[in-house]
């Protein structure tokens, strides 16, 4: 059974938190990335739910179907079926599918993780990709295409570049 009481009091400290006035798009609802609260080349500065949601930025709790930022750093928690960042990312990417670019540091779970970029941190799923990496893979596949333990391994691959 999942616990809820964790995941509702980081909600309330999200919704509550000082930093949350101090944004200008504290919060944005998406059905598409033409149908939103907050335009597609704006950043948004607590909470996202989306079907298909892009926004420049993202910092907070994202949650949807389809969650993009695209040209700057995602920092908190994005939860959903496809995620991508492709102006970085600092926090917990935990999707089905994950897509990041430029720097990642922290923790990418799913099915198929793929960095293109430097990656510091855990990675987390089936198929594991990183150009660069300092941390760890655990998964069937693990590719880190500069500088790995091995190219490729099956179970785990590593590099503390």
């Amino acid at each position: 059974m999942i616990k809820l009481k964790p995941l509702i009091a980081i909600c309330i400290v999200l919704l509550f938190s000082s930093n949350l006035y101090a944004q200008n798009n504290p919060i944005q609802l998406s059905l598409w990335r033409t149908i939103q609260i907050v335009p597609e080349g704006e950043s948004v500065g607590a909470f996202r739910l989306s079907i298909y949601g892009v926004n420049s930025g993202m910092t907070g709790l994202d949650l949807g179907i389809w969650n993009e930022t695209r040209s700057q750093p995602q920092v908190g928690l994005q939860w959903g079926i496809v995620g991508k960042s492709q102006g970085g990312f600092q926090g917990w990417q935990a999707n089905t599918v994950n897509i990041s670019q430029n720097m990642f540091e922290g923790f990418q779970s799913g099915w198929v993780n793929h960095h293109s970029g430097k990656f510091s941190g855990l990675q987390l799923a089936i198929v594991n990709y990183a150009e660069t990496m300092n941390g760890i893979q655990i998964g069937l596949i693990n590719f880190i295409k500069k500088g790995g333990f091995m190219p490729w391994f099956p179970l785990f691959n590593f590099s503390f570049d």
